[in-house]
């Protein structure tokens, strides 16, 4: 059986790769928490509101047959303001997603120049 051999190890530390530097950034981190406070309680949101219509339709059938305009009903009026709420979340995200460009540029700036420091050309 044959026995196996250690190698030497050097002290020489690695460098730390793009990703590393990102995730340590502290720009980085808040971006990610930025996403998190505006994805998770909009897609919530959007999801009962989506189930809600199938819900009150199955449970509350008398309430959804209340005519509104004519033949319009509630169940048909909360049919098509689901199109404008998927509008006018999608538009939320847009207006947020011009933060989250910010907040990225600045992280990519931060990366740049620890790249330029490792090659020596930091000032």
């Amino acid at each position: 059986m044959a026995t196996a051999t250690t190698q030497p190890t050097n002290n020489v530390p690695k460098p730390m790769s793009d990703w590393d530097v990102v995730a340590n950034n502290e720009e980085f981190k808040d971006l990610m928490a930025a996403k998190a406070r505006f994805i998770v309680p909009a897609t919530v949101f959007f999801i009962v509101y989506y189930f809600a219509l199938p819900i009150l339709v199955g449970y509350a059938p008398s309430f959804m047959k209340k005519t509104v305009i004519g033949p319009v009903n509630i169940a048909y009026l909360f049919a098509l303001s689901q199109f404008f709420m998927a509008w006018i979340v999608a538009f939320l995200y847009m207006r947020a997603s011009n933060r989250f460009d910010a907040m990225g540029k600045s992280i990519l700036a931060h990366l740049q120049r620890h790249k330029d420091s490792q090659n020596g050309k930091g000032k």
